[in-house]
């Protein structure tokens, strides 16, 4: 529940100053400080009286949309966005809600990156916080609100605010409070205090900020307690993008009979996490308080203090800041996951063996129908373990990863396919080794796989002690022995399927929920078709898409169309910028009359359409990768057009298009460059 002085946002924040708005900040007063209406979309109202822009359903219907787009901006430092937001509706719960969008869009970028998304409605003005990492690029940042079903339907907008610093840093002095929020009690919160403000029985001090009356602080007092141990928390604003470093406050402790102030640290699954205790007071004065603080996925910092007793004194917080450098000189380096990571295509990076054998072997092999290449690149190198010639019955083969710290959630991916094996269960597992003690805790294994597909898994893992990853390969018997490969290990930090993970990645497209922003000339038989799976015919299609093994791809079914046949699928638009692109892709063009696969460019305003790669014939029973560099000043769309083959094993598939500004080298690191797969690098072959 937000403060009361939040809920009287509109009123607050009427009086603060409009004369010194920073770049990319307007209170919507008597104008909309450069921020314009996309002419393409509904345009956004500025109230007759101020104070905020809004769109709604007395001239707009359900489903339409509202854009805004500032100006040019830039954040060499790191900054901090506010936005003050209200999304209303008629009673009862919508099923297709109003939505607001928030967007960046980079100078060099053909797409626009989802940094925020909300749709619930509320009664009062509501603040979103959003992180901005440095970057020396220029952007804009574009708002998006499209109406929701509802007679009633409104989305407003009452100030943005973008400042140089950090979210979670506060002086208390704004009457939003930075977008800090109280968890409601009946019986003890934490208040404003300072601004000659005297409404409790205690003798409340000055604040840190200005050292006198003028200045706000927060404070919790235990005069209103009526029950054992009742608890107040102040919250701060989810964190938004990593960082580490450290954190520190002053803060003021009348400790009498007992009252006990923490800091915790709260991430989007609710796990907490203490950081912080106070000791002995001392004076009755400002003390420093410095933690180190690490926010490598979204996490809150709750200021919380329990008190036994009415005559438990009062705690006063004020001028939260952080710094990326480490508290009190302390050295220790943050986790990179590039440390913890392989595709396997120069050598085991920081992975390693048992010393007793070679169990898992680097290989690179030619695909064929009895087994696939790499997952990285279709053509590159990968693990294997288990082979009927080097491994002995009852061997056990353990790949080891690089040591990670402890008390740290992590989530593991990793690639895997099996084939060979009567019974598939246990052949490949995953074991956690604790450093300090000899302890293997199982925390994956295989059950039943279709067997030469790649597939993948995730793990999500929490230890205490210092750890390891361990992958272990079985080979339980001279007759029961096979294959096990292993591809695309990587590890980061927090969980697997943490909320903020799912908003879509900026230009790229799976498949997994539906076709993103792809359409079709046509929908019917003959068109591009999404599934999972193997492909109705045989000797032709993938066994699986290429995301999970598991998963949905774009095909076409060869059996639908005649010879030479034609389906199209047609990106949404795409801004001109001046520089390179890089279009990545797979591919599986897998069957004895497989046809043709052409990627094509249409510009704006032009009646033909460039080509900018081709592929004909068989490839490989594989998924493939293909990496397309091209550049365009103007709107565009890319256009991914199927021919059928002479037969009915003929279909065609496609997975995990990724569009990235740069060149393709940029893209790929040392290890994929050395991989031999930069032929496809715009080549056409006719």
């Amino acid at each position: 529940m937000l403060f009361r002085s939040v809920l009287l946002a509109v009123q607050a924040l009427q009086l603060a100053s409009t004369l010194d708005l920073p770049a990319g900040s307007c209170t919507f007063e008597e104008n909309t400080c450069g921020f314009d209406s996309v002419f393409e979309f509904l345009p956004w109202i500025l109230n007759e009286e101020g104070h905020y822009i809004y769109v709604d359903t007395s001239f707009a219907k359900q489903g339409e949309k509202a854009v805004l787009l500032s100006p040019d901006l830039q954040a060499e430092e790191w900054s901090c966005l506010r936005l003050v937001y209200q999304i209303a509706t008629s009673s009862g719960s919508p099923s297709d809600p109003s939505r607001l969008n928030l967007y960046m869009r980079f100078e060099d970028e053909s797409f626009d990156r989802l940094l925020w998304s909300a749709k619930n409605p509320s009664d009062s003005w509501l603040i979103a916080s959003l992180d901005l990492q440095n970057t020396s690029k220029k952007f804009k940042i574009l708002i998006a609100g499209v109406l929701g079903h509802g007679n009633t339907s409104s989305i407003a907008l009452f100030e943005i605010k973008m400042t140089t610093g950090y979210c979670i840093e506060c002086d208390f002095e704004e009457n939003h409070l930075c977008g800090f929020v109280n968890h409601w009690n009946p019986n003890v919160n934490w208040f404003v205090g300072g601004g000659n403000m005297r409404n409790s029985q205690s003798a409340l001090p000055q604040d840190h900020t200005f050292k006198s009356e003028l200045g706000h602080y927060m404070y919790v007092d235990s005069v209103y307690i009526k029950h054992f141990q009742e608890v107040a928390q102040l919250i701060s604003p989810m964190t938004t993008a990593p960082m580490s470093g450290c954190l520190s406050f002053y803060y003021q402790l009348q400790q009498r009979n007992g009252n006990i102030f923490s800091v915790y640290t709260r991430d989007a699954a609710g796990l907490y996490e203490e950081i912080w205790k106070a000791g002995d007071p001392g004076n009755a004065v400002w003390n420093l308080a410095e933690v180190e603080f690490s926010a490598p996925y979204p996490k809150e910092v709750i200021f919380e203090v329990a008190f036994n007793g009415p005559k438990g004194g009062y705690v006063a917080l004020d001028d939260i800041s952080f710094s990326p450098v480490h508290c009190q000189n302390q050295t220790e380096r943050p986790f990179s996951a590039l440390e913890a990571s392989c595709n396997f295509e120069e050598d085991l990076c920081n992975f390693y063996q048992d010393k007793e054998g070679s169990g898992w072997t680097r290989v690179k092999v030619k695909p064929n129908m009895y087994r696939a290449g790499d997952h990285t690149s279709g053509l590159g190198y990968f693990l294997l373990a288990n082979t009927k010639l080097t491994s002995q019955p009852g061997y056990i083969g353990r790949l080891y990863g690089p040591s990670l710290r402890g008390n740290l959630q992590y989530c593991l991916r990793f690639y895997y396919a099996i084939s060979g094996f009567l019974k598939m269960s246990d052949t490949l597992a995953v074991y956690i080794f604790e450093e300090n003690h000899v302890v293997q805790d199982k925390i994956w294994s295989v059950l039943e796989s279709p067997r030469g597909v790649w597939m993948q898994a995730e793990i999500t893992f929490r230890k205490p002690m210092p750890t390891k990853v361990v992958f272990m390969s079985l080979c339980k018997s001279l007759w029961d022995c096979g294959l096990v490969a292993l591809d695309d290990i990587t590890i980061e930090l927090g969980s697997c399927w943490s909320p903020e993970k799912l908003l879509p990645p900026p230009g790229e497209c799976t498949f997994e929920q539906d076709e993103c922003v792809f359409t079709q000339e046509r929908r019917n038989r003959s068109s591009w078709q999404r599934r999972r799976g193997e492909t109705p015919t045989s000797y032709t299609g993938p066994k699986g898409d290429h995301t999970t093994g598991v998963g949905y791809y774009m095909y076409i079914e060869a059996s639908h169309l005649v010879y030479g046949q034609k389906a199209r699928l047609l990106s949404g638009p795409l801004r001109g910028v001046t520089g390179k692109h890089c279009l990545t892709f797979f591919y599986h063009m897998y069957g004895a009359g497989t046809g043709l696969l052409n990627v094509y460019l249409k510009k704006e305003g032009d009646s033909e359409e460039s080509l900018l790669w081709r592929r004909r014939g068989e490839q490989s029973i594989s998924w493939l990768r293909a990496l397309i560099e091209y550049s365009c000043e103007r709107q565009h769309q890319i256009i991914f057009e199927a021919i059928r083959g002479v037969s009915v094993r003929s279909d065609i598939a496609i997975d995990d298009i990724k569009f990235q500004a740069g060149s393709c080298a940029e893209m790929e690191d040392k290890s994929q460059q050395s991989s031999g797969y930069s032929e496809d690098l715009n080549e056409i072959e006719y």
